[in-house]
């Protein structure tokens, strides 16, 4: 680690520059620097290692300060972005450092401020997000058992906050946003949870204090109170929004003027989703942490970057409201008609990501190319409002075309500002349009018709003069002049004043070409001045127009959003599902979605029938014959219709749930220190705490990862438990055949298995679903297909048929011999006459089981 310099050293040993550089990064421990220095940003000491470590460039030392060598590391700034994406996606954040001065004017080192800061959770340029997701930061306050949450995704505009009540629901709600960056108390318990995450920022206790936070929202809202947003009683996620909005100015300089609202999230008003159910339903995320192959592959057609991020919001939050969710079916039908949404799709591609360019243009970082795709963008609404003009509009394609709007007056002010393919920046000018301003034409003149002056002054001082190798020309060091050769510059006229001696020529400037150059090159500097101040005026002059336009914005991804749905619907044969406010799940011919997408093989669609008076399926039957595909879809189909969608089946009717729980496959918690079992129990604890009649509850394989026992026992009891307490719609897969006399104990509990084909100890599996226990569990055949070793499976058939015989001998052997133990013979004893009294055929296996555990502690 480079020995950092006390402030006495700074003062006295290092050089005026090292003294401004340590002056800002005092400001910025944590964060990488850059600093710029001309046409580099240059990175000191332990930033310069670590940049050099992250992006793969030198690392250098070049001169001293303060008696040690520096540790240098730099990136050309005109190639800048691409390295702060790098450093970003690592989770690093980025201080800008630009020079404000003049070089040639300032007396010692240039001024240099901070002029923004790139943190992971405050990107709004494109080049730094993933156009298909939310960028979301989040900060988090705790208070006794409430977690109080502030959303924030910058790029778009987006302020929400909630409350939630434990860990575990808190966990569940990181596991829906994916956020960026998290912002935390680090003097609230909530530490230890988040902590080890990337992009987590520690913040002092005060930035969370509610009277400070009420201020900063009502000032950025321009109102009294906060009692409008419908959130005056969240004190705990009022102080985490504080946090985060002082948060998000520092970072972008700015007011953050297309922050318009605060939006309340409630849970009770969506379909809960705790973090293992979202990682084991594969929503977004599949279980290797990458996209392919997941709910949101299959669906996500849609035309723009914003109705993708909306439909990848819509599935993590299905909601729990019957006339949305209608409105929404309503609307996917009509877009079905004429195929409607086929010919919307073309004119929404060309409209493209307008969401994140508006947030662009309100933050003031807006480039000349964002305002052309505007441009274009607004040039299509016209277009997409006469699609949608049909007769019969449902009331929610009637509000999405009232949002939408036309804008002619923005479109026809961009028309004529922004030239055609514009540069990337607006630095050196030949953005604005010709026409748009006179003085700037003007201006523009003076300077593009220089080249002409010269052409003429060369021919008319070469014929008064007579001189053959005169030559008029013009450099950036030395301006504008008069080159004559060696040979004939003693035939210079007298006027000619001599500028710069060659080897093989003279130059010389004159009265008149001085006076030109004067006027020449301040009309090139002014004129770009004046173009950059007209580009700022067109910038503030669109702010004003902004909240309507991002209500359109928001508009076109929600109908980006449907018209995908209605193709997605018809491509992929899905159908309307019924819903009802009653608890039921029928399910015609469903089909798992991702499943049938990636399969070469026709699919095999089942049934499913979940009603008060059918609330359990005990599902048993081989390795690999589909209970977990049918499982899944089950919650996948209530979760598409959840969010307004068609759903894939046949047909479907479909309750209102207030939550579905998955709790499938294992896997250790290594960091957490917590084993595959205890992770098992944890999220089948928290299934049995939480779940209800409303909800949809998958259990696979309970109990398996301990003694067969034990894990038979747990098993029993929570699929008991699910069944006469909580009630809840329960699909249990088990390999515990012992659980399928559960439905003759426990009202409401039927048993299903997945069907298999046996011939020569081949097996092939069928996928269907039928009513009634499976008859065996086909262990070897599948370890076959896996590719175990033939020696292994032979020993394995020997053993089994071993197993299976001392099983029945001693389920038929006579009864065993009186006990010569002199304990059991000089007295009776109660256990021995318990176990005589009892007849093992006519007790289950869960009695038997709790007969064992007695006889075990009378021992």
């Amino acid at each position: 680690m480079t020995k950092k310099p006390s402030k006495t050293a700074q003062k006295s040993e290092h050089t005026p520059m090292m003294q401004q550089y340590f002056k800002i990064k005092v400001e910025y421990p944590d964060q990488l620097v850059f600093y710029r220095m001309g046409d580099f940003y240059e990175l000191f000491y332990d930033d310069a290692k670590k940049a050099a470590q992250l992006l793969d460039i030198s690392l250098t030392a070049r001169g001293k300060s303060g008696g040690e060598p520096i540790p240098m590391a730099g990136i050309p700034y005109h190639a800048a972005e691409a390295y702060i994406g790098k450093i970003v996606r690592a989770g690093e954040s980025v201080v800008i450092c630009e020079q404000f001065g003049d070089p040639a004017t300032s007396k010692g080192p240039v001024e240099r401020r901070v002029a923004r800061i790139v943190t992971p959770g405050t990107l709004s340029d494109e080049a730094f997000l993933d156009a298909s997701r939310d960028n979301i930061i989040l900060a988090l306050d705790q208070r006794d058992q409430t977690m109080g949450l502030a959303i924030m995704d910058i790029s778009i505009g987006r302020f929400a906050l909630l409350e939630v009540e434990g860990e575990e629901a808190l966990l569940a709600e990181i596991e829906r946003l994916k956020p960026a960056e998290i912002l935390y108390n680090d003097d609230q318990p909530i530490a230890h949870l988040i902590k080890e995450r990337q992009g987590t920022r520690p913040q002092a206790p005060w930035h969370f204090e509610f009277d400070t936070a009420e201020r900063l929202l009502c000032q950025q809202f321009d109102t009294k109170d906060l009692s409008g947003f419908g959130c005056a009683d969240l004190h705990c996620a009022i102080g985490a929004a504080g946090c985060l909005l002082q948060y998000a100015k520092d970072t972008q300089r700015s007011a953050l003027p297309h922050i318009r609202r605060l939006q309340v999230e409630q849970r009770s008003e969506t379909v809960i989703l705790d973090a293992a159910t979202r990682r084991n339903l594969e929503i977004d995320q599949n279980l290797a942490g990458s996209k392919e192959n997941t709910l949101a592959s299959v669906l996500d057609r849609t035309a723009t970057p914003m109705g993708s991020r909306m439909l990848t919001r819509w599935l993590n939050n299905p909601l729990r409201d019957l006339k949305i969710l209608t409105a929404r079916q309503a609307a996917i039908q009509w877009l079905q008609q004429d195929y409607l949404y086929e010919a919307l799709a073309e004119p929404l591609q060309r409209i493209g990501d307008i969401e994140r360019i508006l947030t662009r243009v309100g933050l003031g970082s807006a480039r000349p190319r964002d305002l052309e795709r505007l441009r274009n963008a607004l040039a299509e609404l016209p277009i997409l409002q006469t699609l949608l003009q049909k007769e019969q509009q449902p009331p929610a394609v009637q509000q999405l075309s009232h949002l939408i709007s036309e804008f002619p007056d923005q479109a026809a002010l961009l028309q004529r500002a922004i030239k055609d393919n514009p540069p990337v920046v607006i630095r050196d000018g030949g953005v604005i349009a010709e026409g748009y301003d006179d003085e700037l034409d003007e201006l523009r003149n003076m300077s593009e018709n220089a080249g002409e002056f010269l052409v003429q002054m060369e021919v008319r001082e070469r014929e008064r003069t007579g001189i053959s190798t005169l030559k008029v020309g013009y450099n950036r060091v030395h301006g504008y002049f008069i080159e004559i050769s060696k040979l004939q510059a003693a035939e210079a006229p007298a006027e000619y004043i001599r500028r710069q001696t060659l080897k093989n020529a003279e130059r010389f400037i004159t009265p008149e070409l001085k006076a030109f150059e004067d006027k020449a090159l301040s009309a090139k500097s002014r004129a770009l001045a004046r173009e950059k101040h007209l580009y700022d005026a067109l910038i503030a002059q669109l702010q004003t127009y902004l909240p309507a336009l991002q209500d359109s914005a928001n508009a076109l991804a929600e109908l980006d959003t449907l018209a995908n749905l209605a193709e997605r619907a018809h491509t992929l044969n899905f159908c309307a599902p019924t819903l009802h406010t009653s608890p039921q799940i029928h399910i015609t011919q469903g089909r798992h979605p991702v499943v049938e997408a990636v399969t070469d093989k026709p699919f095999v669609a089942n049934d499913l029938i979940l009603d008060p008076e059918r609330r359990m399926l005990i599902i048993t039957g081989p390795n690999m014959g589909g209970k977990s595909t049918y499982m899944r879809q089950a919650a996948l189909i209530a979760l598409l219709a959840h969010i307004g969608s068609y759903v894939p089946a046949q047909a479907a009717e479909i309750g209102i749930l207030d939550r579905i729980f998955t709790r499938m496959g294992s896997s250790d918690d290594l960091a957490g220190g917590r084993s595959t079992f205890m992770v098992e129990m944890t999220e089948t604890a928290n299934i049995l705490h939480n779940a209800t009649e409303q909800s949809l509850v998958l259990m696979d394989e309970v109990g398996r990862g301990t003694s067969t026992f034990d894990g038979l026992s747990l098993a029993w009891s929570a699929a008991e438990h699910l069944a006469s307490q909580v009630k809840a719609f329960t699909l249990f897969a088990t390999h515990y055949f012992e659980l399928t006399a559960l439905p003759e104990q426990q009202a409401g509990v039927f048993n299903a298995h997945l069907t298999a084909l046996e011939h020569n100890d081949a097996i092939v599996f069928m996928h269907e679903v039928q009513d009634g226990p499976a008859s065996q569990s086909y262990g070897l055949q599948v370890a076959k297909l896996a590719g175990v070793p033939s020696h292994v499976i032979t020993t394995a058939q020997e053993k089994l048929v071993q197993l299976e015989q001392e099983a029945v001998t001693v389920h038929q052997a006579p009864p065993a011999p009186p006990l010569q133990n002199d304990l059991f013979n000089t007295t009776p004893h109660p256990v021995i006459d318990t176990l005589a009294s009892i007849d093992p055929d006519s007790l289950s296996p869960r009695e038997a089981l709790e007969v064992l555990y007695s006889l075990k502690e009378r021992l």
